[in-house]
């Protein structure tokens, strides 16, 4: 871990290497002025919009949507399998169960066509008081269960043993962007009018703890926590699903669920904060969480450490070393397919188009794992067998 001190704040970083854009901002945020004791960015921090990708903001008494990002709630969820992974023919995870995930999730920008049941919503929050949410419900009600774009993915994946696990990565979707887009840009007018050092370029516009929007926002970033969880596990629920139909003998161990987009009311250093983590793991002493690699490479089960010059946090994946512009712009199509095949994975890359999410975007996720032994400890390496990018 690197540490020194910008515009007067401590910043921790745990990366050995910072792009141009993620220093632009750091430094930004190195001179607001609710900052609370010092800034922490992962070993996967990249550039962002207004906070780079794998850091971590506390504050007091504001919160800042931008921090948390549009994609609130976003995260992982993964469970181990009693099949062994060598033993099921390539052809049935192909033909039986890759096929039967697609034909069951919308991927991409595309939702179901009918509502889902209420049953798979979040529960106890009152929608009417939720003034973003009550107006996106029904379309909610279209989006959960599906995996979206991006980096989002779901992969099958081996471990050390050889037992087959489900990995899956998605987030709250369209409600999220809603939720976060009409805050942030409350913050941006409010601000205006104040007295504030925030300059409006850094995006880093914030809601002081005193006025209604701070609750409102609060309120509805919780239930977008809720309903990325929601969308992970119905997905999960589809998927286990399938396989169980395919092999019957399928045992399935329960879901570990983490979120890495999110602000919350922690305790550090002696006093009660608000902690945004955008793009970050919580990682309490002893807690289970995931860090996934990049599309054909290892991904991890870890138990959190507890640092807390980390605000006990650790990375929540591999971190891009490229824009997705510049990885369709200059990687090769048939390097990275050949990477893939080379280890008999089965995936969907087919054109220059989804070069955005191919391997070498990304850093070396075995690197940003040695470079946070500090936050975690590894459990359990896992290593994908196919793969269905959003």
């Amino acid at each position: 871990m690197n540490e020194f001190l910008l515009n007067d704040t401590p910043v921790k970083v745990w990366a050995k290497t910072v792009d141009p854009h993620a220093w632009k901002e750091i430094d930004n945020l190195s001179r607001l002025p609710f900052i609370y004791h010092h800034l922490a960015f992962m070993p996967d921090v990249h550039g962002g919009m207004g906070m780079p990708i794998g850091g971590v903001l506390a504050t007091k008494n504001v919160v800042v949507p931008n921090a948390v990002g549009v994609d609130i709630g976003c995260g992982m969820c993964a469970v181990k399998t009693n099949l062994m992974a060598e033993e099921i023919p390539k052809e049935l995870i192909r033909e039986k169960i890759m096929a039967g995930i697609r034909a069951r999730i919308p991927l991409g920008m595309d939702h179901h066509s009918e509502l889902q049941d209420e049953e798979f919503m979040p529960k106890g929050h009152d929608i009417d008081k939720l003034h973003v949410v009550s107006r996106q419900y029904t379309s909610a009600r279209r989006q959960v269960g599906t995996l979206g774009g991006g980096n989002h993915f779901i992969e099958l994946q081996k471990d050390d043993e050889g037992y087959l696990w489900i990995m899956l990565h998605s987030g709250s979707r369209n409600l999220g962007k809603q939720v976060g887009d009409y805050y942030n840009l409350f913050a941006k007018k409010l601000n205006s009018i104040m007295y504030t050092k925030v300059e409006p370029e850094w995006q880093m516009h914030f809601l002081p703890i005193g006025v209604k929007e701070f609750t409102d926002y609060w309120k509805e970033m919780s239930y977008c926590v809720d309903f990325a969880f929601c969308n992970r596990k119905l997905m999960m629920d589809r998927i286990q699903e399938i396989i169980a139909d395919a092999l019957p003998q399928v045992v399935f161990e329960p879901m570990i669920n983490i979120a890495h987009n999110y602000a919350a009311w922690e305790h550090h250093y002696g006093e009660n904060v608000i902690v945004h983590r955008k793009g970050a793991v919580r990682a309490r002493a002893g807690e289970v969480g995931i860090i996934p690699g990049s599309q054909g490479t290892s991904s991890y089960i870890v138990e959190g450490l507890g640092c807390p010059e980390a605000f006990m946090s650790s990375s929540h994946g591999a971190g891009r070393v490229m824009s997705r512009k510049e990885a369709i712009r200059t990687l090769s199509l048939e390097k990275e397919k050949e990477m893939l095949d080379s280890k008999g994975i089965i995936h969907g890359i087919r054109s220059v188009n989804h070069l955005d999410e191919a391997a070498s975007a990304y850093k070396d996720i075995d690197e940003v794992m040695a470079n946070q032994t500090d936050l975690v400890k590894i459990l359990t390496r896992l290593s994908p067998i196919a793969v269905i990018k959003g």
